[in-house]
């Protein structure tokens, strides 16, 4: 197999966030050149590969999967495992799941259309909407700036470790004592000069949309993308750590010992399905269904939910390095650039809770979509994920 970009390693890993150690700024990078999506047309669909990507379920690995791929070309429809472990019920295809990171692309999505209806601008800053939201010795950050991840905002400085997270796991925070926390540190980098992926920034973008329109983010969300394009079994959380209607269990790998796990085949989990997302709130709450994402993905890149042209800036890639390193950014605006081997170009976000990963990717002629949830066992690991890799490029080549 041909050598993968880093920018389809991007979007394949789960979206765990590794701060870059404070040393670690490149100064001396050579600007990136300008990104050009070649003409390469999409492959037919390789049955066979997708139905090995989710074979033989549950596994060490994980325990079901859910894959949902369409497009002008045919589609491909296949789902594995079991859904309990206890009760060891089969697994199927139509139940929600805790969608991660997915859902920074709906909260972009918002924003640009406020800047379709003229109440907002990408040049506006954080400072202009939020005042004292951030330090005063803080600069200027513009709010396309957290969009496409290129802020230099700090992450808050928190235990990542399971067992943290686990004695933490129905810990309920604010929007704000979120961002609090994490303005306690300095900037990363002056805003446009690196790209750092970090939730920080659809934080602050959650707290914007509430600031222009007077509404929660939730509703926001529900209001302008969920309830008009069909999306009926999706839906934000808020402070309920349950996921609503049919779903699959979501375990994590913990060791012998752990308190309250399971054994699970040679090995010992531990179920997080009922977990508080407010840690994560505008940058990872969603719950949906594959089928709710598709509909999602094709109204989006149709143009549909934001105007085609203020959607650009979500198939655009800043000309900037990523953050502690002299390669080139790989994330646009709410998603990431792939480049498959053969060149084929697709765009899209991954999103991982523990338990659950997920992924939404598609070419932007739509010729090809691809939805994925898989009930990884140790889905916020900082490697990659590789049934999650092995589903998108049986997809998408």
């Amino acid at each position: 197999m041909k050598k993968l970009s880093s920018a389809l390693c991007l979007a394949v890993l789960t979206t765990l966030v590794v701060s870059a150690p404070a040393h670690a700024a490149v100064d001396d990078c050579p600007v990136p050149a300008p990104v050009v999506d070649p003409p390469i047309q999409v492959p037919p669909i390789n049955d066979q590969a997708l139905a090995k990507s989710i074979t033989g379920l549950p596994a060490a690995d994980a325990t079901a999967a859910i894959v949902r791929v369409g497009g002008t070309r045919g589609s491909w429809r296949g789902v594995s495992g079991i859904a309990d472990l206890r009760k060891q019920r089969p697994a199927t295809a139509n139940v929600r799941f805790r969608a991660g990171s997915v859902t920074k692309m709906l909260t972009t999505a918002v924003v640009l259309q406020l800047t379709a209806e003229g109440k907002l601008s990408l040049d506006d800053t954080v400072q202009d909407h939020l005042p004292g939201l951030l330090p005063a010795d803080y600069p200027p950050i513009q709010v396309g700036q957290l969009l496409n991840h290129t802020s230099g905002l700090p992450s808050p400085k928190i235990d990542p470790s399971f067992a943290e997270v686990y004695k933490t796991r129905f810990k309920r925070w604010t929007p704000r004592e979120y961002v609090a926390l994490a303005v306690e540190n300095p900037m990363q980098f002056a805003p446009g000069t690196k790209q750092h992926y970090t939730n920080i920034n659809t934080f602050v973008a959650g707290l914007l949309i509430e600031q222009i329109t007077g509404r929660s983010y939730e509703r926001e969300v529900t209001t302008r993308i969920l309830r008009p394009y069909g999306m009926r079994d999706s839906y934000l959380p808020g402070d309920s750590v349950r996921i609503h209607g049919p779903h699959h269990q979501g375990y994590q790998l913990v060791p012998e010992g752990f308190p309250d796990s399971t054994r699970y085949g040679g090995a010992f989990v531990v179920n997080m399905t009922k977990t508080s997302v407010t840690s994560t709130w505008a940058s990872g709450d969603l719950v949906s269904t594959a089928t709710d994402l598709e509909k999602f993905v094709r109204a989006l890149f149709s143009g549909k939910i934001v105007p085609p042209a203020q959607l650009e800036p979500m198939f655009t890639v800043p000309r900037v390095t990523t953050y502690g390193t002299c390669e080139p950014a790989g994330y646009t605006s709410g998603m990431s650039r792939m480049v498959l081997p053969g060149g084929l170009v697709a765009y899209g976000k991954t999103g991982a809770r523990y338990g659950y990963s997920a992924g939404v990717g598609a070419t932007r002629d739509l010729s090809r979509t691809v939805v994925y949830s898989i009930n990884s066992t140790d889905a916020k690991s900082s490697g990659q994920n590789q049934r999650g890799l092995a589903v998108a490029l049986a997809a998408l080549r």
